[in-house]
């Protein structure tokens, strides 16, 4: 690695650093050392020069994403041995099988990887660089990812940042137009589209949550929403539900849950599905459901749009309670970072009072195991969920 210069922090504010917190905010710096350019290597030193790690530059709130701590200076080996250590914490947990084969194998800060996200779908790997200093990076971290992985790997995708100053766009650095893509999840299969479709292409983190809604489905209507490639809905249906409901605003959305319906053998008769507006689908409807799932896009990304997004789940969830069935269950969810799990707690405990149902709280749900939490990082727990019975 090529270190080009130094950003120097001002007196004190080293302490995040020595706890391990991988990013460095602009105020936090003094003084920055040679010519450095957005993306680029640089060393973090402390007000009296002493080198407290290494990272990528970046110009914006957040200035550095530390990749390594101490001293001690990364070398070309350095993708290699993080996405072999990744690859092998998958395993140790269990989240890849023969009956699962996507799955995420590097989860930003979670795997001191800040800024870099890879998920494998059967045999492609799917790059999503969120900072310009993984898309610089993208060839040593595709070389890795072939030596690991050997003849296993079929293609190599890359999504750029989205605010790359660059002429650069998305695009295969290995193999090609191998789309749509089908894998298995606990033994469910899915189209995935890596190249149009929302993050990589799935939902990964749902995995866990969608083999759980699988074990409450035999028997029961279930009406899955925000449902984007049916992912709940199959897992709904391959348990036995008597009838599932798939919704979504999106036209595209509701044309790869169908397919993804066909795919796994289902009919329309079992499974009708609806382009529309959760909130217009709800609207009309009444003791009709036995299992809803409210898994919303995030309905804040800046703290600025945090009251209107608690807003919004109140809402969401109080129609939810209005709908469902007497001895009904609710899956509902919020991935917007800037919500703390407390926080979603109590808005929906604020929609149950305003419903006016005694409710029940089964199961706290999180992300999986291939979407891990630094310790030292509790910004990397985004997904929060509840299992609620409704009486």
């Amino acid at each position: 690695m090529n270190i080009k210069g130094a950003l120097v922090l001002k007196k004190g504010k080293e302490v995040s650093i020595q706890r391990f917190h991988p990013w460095i905010f602009s105020g936090a710096i003094y003084s920055a050392q040679g010519e450095i350019h957005d993306g680029e290597w640089v060393s973090v030193q402390n007000a009296q020069g002493k080198i407290l790690g290494y990272g990528h530059f970046h110009e914006g709130t957040i200035a550095a994403r530390i990749l390594i701590f101490g001293d001690s200076l990364p070398n070309n080996k350095f993708y290699q041995e993080k996405l072999k250590m990744c690859y092998h914490q998958r395993l140790t947990a269990g989240v890849i099988s023969d009956t699962t084969n996507a799955y995420r194998l590097v989860h930003g800060e979670g795997d001191g990887l800040s800024g870099l996200i890879i998920d494998i779908y059967n045999g492609v790997a799917v790059i999503q660089a969120h900072s310009v200093g993984m898309y610089n990076d993208r060839e040593l971290i595709a070389n890795s990812l072939k030596i690991i992985f050997k003849d296993q790997l079929t293609a190599i995708y890359l999504k750029a940042p989205s605010a790359l100053k660059s002429t650069q766009e998305n695009g295969y650095l290995f193999g090609m137009g191998i789309v749509p893509h089908i894998v298995n999840e606990h033994g469910n299969k899915f189209f995935v589209d890596w190249e149009t479709g929302q993050k990589t292409g799935f939902f990964l983190d749902q995995r866990e949550n969608r083999k759980l809604l699988g074990e409450y489905s035999k028997g029961k209507s279930v009406l899955n929403t925000f449902c984007y490639t049916g992912g709940f809905s199959i897992y709904a249906l391959q348990a036995g539900a008597t009838l599932v409901h798939s919704v979504d605003a999106s036209d595209k959305a509701i044309a790869l849950t169908e397919k993804n319906i066909e795919l796994s053998g289902f009919s329309n008769e079992q499974h009708p599905s609806f382009s529309i507006d959760t909130f217009e689908f709800l609207k009309d409807k009444k003791d009709q459901y036995d299992v809803i799932i409210l898994d919303p896009p995030a309905f804040a990304k800046h703290k600025s749009a945090k009251h209107q997004a608690m807003k919004g789940y109140q809402r969401l969830n109080a129609e939810a309670f209005r709908v469902i069935k007497s001895g009904g269950m609710i899956f509902t969810f919020s991935c917007s970072q800037v919500v703390n799990r407390q926080l979603f707690y109590d808005t929906i405990v604020s929609a149950a009072i305003q419903s006016g149902r005694q409710i029940k709280v089964l199961h706290h749900l999180s992300q999986p195991a291939d979407h891990p939490v630094s310790i030292y990082h509790p910004e990397g727990s985004y997904l929060k969920g509840l299992v609620l019975y409704v009486e």
